[in-house]
């Protein structure tokens, strides 16, 4: 029994020694999302959430570095251990939560409809009927237009990233498109491209699809990181960091987790 006793502390100390050997976090994102996360003309990544990101490197005395992918392909690679943690504004759902785990939430956007200005359209199944609505692919967006709008005879069209939802707006392929208000504003309408449209109606509201807030995806059995980046987060929150960053990016916009 004693020698089962010290192999057993033997390996979790191996354990605890392992975890706290990380030096480098490996952020996996979907880079086509500004104002979260974008290339820049010199083709380098920046957005909240790259700087965000940085940050929570900086407290937690890690290095960063960044893993694309699709957004539908995050959780997927975040599982084949691609990289080691999601920071791609990713709201914190009890679906996703069921595939993985979460950091304490960060911060919060609204999810509003982005339509031709005059349209009269508003986020309802009654008033979207007979319309094509756009949405990101594997985001909660999609969820919530499928889940309270589809069967009432709305059609929701999917795309890998939200730049082809623009685009196909301008061409008038798709009537509309619902996306965290702080996307739409930066990445569109305050674009040239954005010309004519507007925010219409209030922000959706859905809890158990839109999730509580936004925080960065983890493997469930990642205890020792969850406990790592939360204690960065919280310092983060409390000096003032998180709401300097969004005063930055999503101005007029209220981040703050309710």
């Amino acid at each position: 029994m004693k020698k089962l006793n010290a192999l057993l502390v033997a390996v979790g100390m191996l354990s605890s020694v392992s975890a706290m050997a990380q030096d480098t976090l490996r952020y996996g994102l979907e880079s086509q999302y500004p104002p979260f996360e974008s290339r820049n003309a010199q083709g380098e990544l920046e957005g909240f959430d790259i700087e965000l990101g940085n940050a929570i490197c900086k407290t937690a005395n890690l290095k960063c570095s960044w893993v694309e992918s699709s957004f539908d392909a995050l959780i997927p690679g975040l599982a084949a251990k691609k990289f080691d943690a999601i920071n791609s504004a990713m709201n914190i759902t009890e679906q996703r939560m069921k595939n993985i785990g979460f950091t304490t939430p960060v911060y919060r956007i609204p999810s509003q409809l982005v339509a031709h200005e005059g349209s009269n359209l508003q986020p309802t199944a009654g008033s979207l009927k007979g319309k094509n609505i756009g949405v990101l692919q594997g985001s909660v967006q999609e969820t919530y237009a499928k889940q309270h709008w589809e069967a009432k005879g709305v059609t929701v069209t999917s795309y890998q990233d939200q730049n082809q939802v623009y685009n196909d707006m301008v061409a008038g392929r798709v009537d509309a498109t619902l996306v965290m208000s702080a996307a739409g504003q930066s990445g569109f309408l305050n674009k040239p491209q954005g010309k004519g449209f507007a925010f219409v109606g209030n922000a959706v509201e859905d809890e158990t699809i839109l999730g509580k807030g936004i925080g960065f995806g983890l493997r469930k059995d990642d205890v020792a990181l969850k406990t790592q980046l939360d204690a960065a987060i919280v310092k983060l929150q409390q000096d003032g960091t998180v709401a300097t960053l969004a005063k930055k990016f999503f101005p007029g916009i209220d981040v703050s987790v309710k």
